[in-house]
This record gives C-alpha cells, structure tokens and sequence, in this order.
C-alpha cells in the first residue's frame, strides 16, 4: 500500500533543473537508499518528502493522518539550553527513551550546554530525540555522519530490524546494503528505481544502461535509414508516407540517454627521499583525558594506513600532530626534506561564500600539472563536474557536497606525496568516494586517513591502528574485514587479559614490514578476482596502440603522444604482471595449507 505519491514533480534552483517531471510511490514498510552526484538533488527531495519544500509542479500526496519524522543534515537548535532541556519532553517513559539513545550516541552529561557540544554532537542528540517519537515514515539525511563505527553499527541494526517506512540519503555503501530494499538513483532530473540493495543496485544500473545504449543504437540505425529514404526524394503524398516523414522528425528530437559525468583525477608523481614521516614516542592530552599515549611509528613509501576508534579518541589530534597543526605534549615528528603534505580536514572549511568558484581555485594556482601537460584553472574544475556556470557563480550557492568537492580539489591539486584524510566521506556522494578509492590505488605516496567509512577502508587501507580509548593504538594488518577478523581472534587469544597495545609479533615489524600470512586480505582477494581481466584488458590496449602508431608514422606529434601513452601502460602492465606472480604464488600456498 502507498502511504505517498510523488506525482509529476519539478524544480528549478537557480536556472539549473533538478527534478524534471517526476513519478514514483513509496509503500509502507520500504526503506529506500536516495544516491546522486552532490547537488542532484537528494536533499531537496527529502524535503519535499516531507512537507517542508514544495515543487514548482506536480504533488505529493500523502496518506492520511501520516506522521513523518525528519532529520536534516544541519538539524536547528535554541541558542540557549542544555542537551536535557532541548532532548527530554517531560514524559517519563519517552524521557527514558532518549536518555538511553543519548548514552548509546556517546552523550552522558544531560546538563551540557547546546553551545559546548560539537556538529555532530548536535546532530546526535537530534536523532535521539527523533527516534523516541512515535512515527510511521522516517526520512533521515547522511545519519552516519560523525557517527563512530560502533554507533554506527547500533542504528544500522536499528534501522534494519524496525518495522516502520524508512527514506535515507547515505554515502555509506556497507550502510545502504544491510538497511535498505530499494533504492532510488537522481541523475541529470530524472529518478530511477531499483529493488534493491547497493550491491543489486550496481548490476541493475549496469543492465539499464546497457539497455539505453542497445536502444540508442537501434534509433540510430533507424534514423539513418529514415534519412535516406527522405533523401531520395520521396513525396509526402500519401497518407504513409507523411506517417513516416512524421516519424522520422520524432526519431530526431528524441533525446538520447545522458552519459553519466565523472570526476577525473590523476595522481601525479612527487619524489620522496629515503625519510618519510617519523612518530618517536607522541604522547598529547587535554585535561586528564590521554588522548596517545607513548606512540611511535615510521610510514614507509606508498603505506595506506587507516585509523579507528570512538569519537573523542584521538584520531582528528594525532592527524593534526602528523601534518604539523598541533604539537605533541612529548615525543618528536620528523619529516623528510621532500615530504609535502595535502592534508584534508574533517571540519567544513571557511569559504568567502561571496568569492567566484573559479576564483577559489585560482588562488591555489592558474595551472595545474596533469599527466597530459599543463591545465588551467577552469579545465581543473570541468575535471571536478563544476560546469563553466557554476565556475563564475559565488560559493555560496553550492551544496554543502560540492564545497566539500571543491575542497578536495584544492587538496589534490597541489603536489604532493603525503595525503592526509580526516573523515574524507563526510558530505561527498557515492560516485566522488569511489572514484577518490581508484585514485588512491595508483597514489604514489604514502595515504593516512581516519574514516567510518568501512567500504572505504576495505579498499584503502593496509593496516589498521585501533584507538583503545585510553591512549594507545592497537595495530591490525589488512582492510576493515581483516581487522574485525583479526580482533575477534586476538579477544579469544587475551582472555580478559590486558593486550599490549604495539608489540612485536613473531614475522612481524612494527616499522611497516608486511607479515608473511598464509590468507588474502580484503583487498588482495578482490584484485585476485580481477587481476586477469586487468592484465587482458592493458594488453589489448597496447595491441591497439601498436596498430595506431604504425598508422601514423609519419605524424610526429600524434606519433610521441601514442609512445607516450604506450610507455604508461607497458609499465602499468609490468606492475600488474608482478603483483599476479604474488598473488597466484600466495593462493597457491593457501591451498597447499589448506590441504595439509
């Protein structure tokens, strides 16, 4: 039963069209996943949802006597009161509730100031208010961001157990896969929708494309045959024959389907001497609370090393100690002479929302080096989906997901070898995420990042350190999945007992070397699955630039760009070639384990 009707809606910001003409119901009991590129439009759908935006046409019907629950991404608040006058309504049993919501959500003190407590402190003590009320239709926008893992794997069991409708925008794919049943994709005005979860949602985008391209094909085909007939000079006498002159100017004015922008980002080679980055013995407190404790550590080249823990841990400080921003309260940070850092902050960054786009970027540079040459400002921002109008219009008419888009590409426009993340999923779509992990991948230097995220960490990270919550860290090889593995393992093998936190373990070198583990990690399985599609796709490729080169050897420009491109990819494939040798040499001894 359709407890609401979206029924011909459109909506037009500032010249730019976001929803054209659309339709779609959501039944009672469907919990729905809402994906896009950052300012498609998520948010204002949600709104219009629930009531608190209306189209410029169509309408959304409801149900009668429907009560619809909401929490935005920047939840308002009283300037003035505490967590309990703001949260408790007066009612014993609705007051206990959210007292227990609050204390899973990580807030204790009910006497707290509203103006002491952080954004996202803010936004917790919204959603415990929130979910102690009575509703039958739940909208919540990015509810993931600043949650810890922990807490996160709270609401998502919330969410999945609760037999209520649920409408969510999240760029948490493991999130998406384990709450929702159908998911609804904007894109360029229009929704699609998918009976689904993410992972579904992946294959059945795959489908309906292809399907739009077999369509297109055939109009093509058709329209190409109409043209012809029409240009043999045939007469609109008959009654078919102006069907079919009618027909052709229809195949015409038919639009196409839109080919899906993506952001492009290149990882550019900065070299790095033998000395990277060196943590000796960093300890930093606040108050009583010892947030590291006797920490040390040196990144090696080309490391991606991920950091967990609860809010408040450490992980945002110690971030800040490794870029330069904070001091430690003892021990020393070395960096190498060639080390250059891009650090990419949690917190929003201050921008003159009255500065142009084009303006914002061209502060950081005019040009910017890619692998292709010099590229100026503007094509910079074309590369990050920002359209020339929205280049010259002010800062302050972008999305909360496109300031964070244009942030990071003011830290990865910079020459670097170091790439600091602190919480980078927080406000940026699915699409942007996915392409920032392939980036990643061929990232020549060294990736630290603190994330919730742990799709994100599953394809990132290749160790793991774990804030225990009393200042130490406790150390993890693999991805997201290895580390949960690995923990359960090492709560087993303690039996209560206290774990030293960096021990040396038997083949193990706290510095960075690699254990020799009889497994796949994570992330090695999946490139074990797909490392010979990639291999047969790089020789293909240079099979095609040999037939091109030979064409045009005569053309010397065109000539040194296709060596060029052949040089890039024979090693490429080099580099694919040895990481196949390893990886067929580690199943194989998985095997012969297994099989002892």
């Amino acid at each position: 039963m359709n407890v609401i009707n979206i029924e011909h809606i459109s909506k037009i910001y500032a010249e730019k069209k976001i929803f054209d003409d659309i339709s779609f119901g959501i039944q009672q009991g469907d919990k729905i996943g809402i994906i896009g590129i950052n300012g498609e439009g998520k948010s204002t759908l949600l709104r219009i949802i629930a009531g608190e935006e209306v189209p410029d046409t169509g309408e959304v019907i409801r149900q009668n006597s429907l009560k619809i629950l909401w929490l935005p991404q920047n939840p308002e608040f009283p300037e003035k009161g505490t967590v309990a006058s703001y949260a408790l309504e007066g009612d014993s049993q609705t007051d206990w509730q959210v007292q227990s919501y609050l204390n899973i959500l990580g807030i204790a003190d009910l006497d707290t100031p509203l103006s002491a407590l952080s954004g996202g402190q803010k936004r917790k003590a919204a959603m415990a208010k929130l979910l102690s009320q009575e509703f039958d239709v739940l909208l919540l926008d990015e509810p993931t961001n600043h949650l810890d893992m922990e807490m996160t794997a709270w609401l998502e069991e919330y969410l999945r157990t609760m037999k209520k409708t649920l409408v969510m925008v999240t760029h948490d794919r493991y999130f998406l896969d384990r709450t929702v049943n159908k998911i609804l994709e904007i894109s360029h005005g229009k929704v699609y929708e998918y009976e689904s979860d993410y992972s579904g949602f992946l294959e059945l985008k795959s489908q309906r494309e292809e399907m739009e391209l077999a369509s297109e094909r055939k109009r093509q085909s058709i329209l190409r045959m109409e043209t012809e007939w029409a240009k043999r000079g045939c007469r609109a006498r008959s009654t078919k024959q102006r069907a079919r002159l009618q027909r052709l100017e229809e195949l015409k004015n038919r639009k196409g389907p839109v080919k899906e922008q993506n952001i492009e980002l290149e990882s550019q080679t900065v070299r790095m001497g033998k000395k990277t980055i060196e943590l000796h013995h960093i300890s930093k407190s606040y108050g009583e609370k010892n947030l590291i404790r006797d920490f040390s550590y040196i990144f090696l080249k080309n490391q991606r090393v991920g950091f967990i823990g609860p809010n408040g841990c450490g992980k945002s400080t110690l971030m800040k100690i490794i870029a330069g921003i904070l001091q430690p309260d003892s021990g020393t940070v070395e960096r190498g002479e060639t080390i250059r850092i891009g650090y990419f902050a949690q917190e929003e960054q201050e921008m003159d929302p009255n500065q142009r786009v084009i303006d914002y970027v061209k502060d950081i540079g005019e040009y910017f080096r890619t692998g292709e040459g010099r590229i100026s400002a503007s094509q910079m921002l074309e590369r990050f989906l920002f359209t020339p109008d929205m280049q010259y219009a002010p800062i302050g008419k972008l999305s909360g997901g496109e300031k964070r888009r244009l942030y990071l590409l003011g830290v990865l426009a910079g020459e670097i070898n170091v790439l600091i993340m602190d919480e980078a999923g927080n406000n940026l779509d699915i699409p942007t995420i996915t392409i920032l992990e392939d980036y990643l991948m061929s990232f020549q230097g060294i990736v630290i990042t603190v994330s919730h995220d742990r799709y994100f960490l599953d394809d990132v990270a290749d160790r793991i350190f774990e804030f225990d919550g009393e200042g130490n860290l406790i150390q993890y090889e693999g991805g997201y999945t290895d580390y949960l593995e690995a923990k359960k393992d090492r709560i087993v093998q303690s039996k209560g007992k206290v774990q030293n936190p960096i021990k040396k373990e038997s083949g193990k070198d706290w510095k960075g070397q690699r254990p020799a583990r009889l497994k796949f990690s994570f992330k090695e399985q999946r490139e074990y699955e797909t490392i010979d599609q990639d291999i047969a796709a790089l020789e293909t490729k240079i099979d095609k630039l040999d037939q091109e080169i030979e064409v045009n050897a005569t053309n010397s420009l065109k000539l040194n760009e296709l060596m060029g491109e052949k040089e890039k990819a024979e090693a490429a494939l080099e580099e694919k070639m040895d990481r196949w040798v390893y990886l067929t040499e580690l199943a194989e001894r998985i095997e012969a384990e297994k099989n002892k």
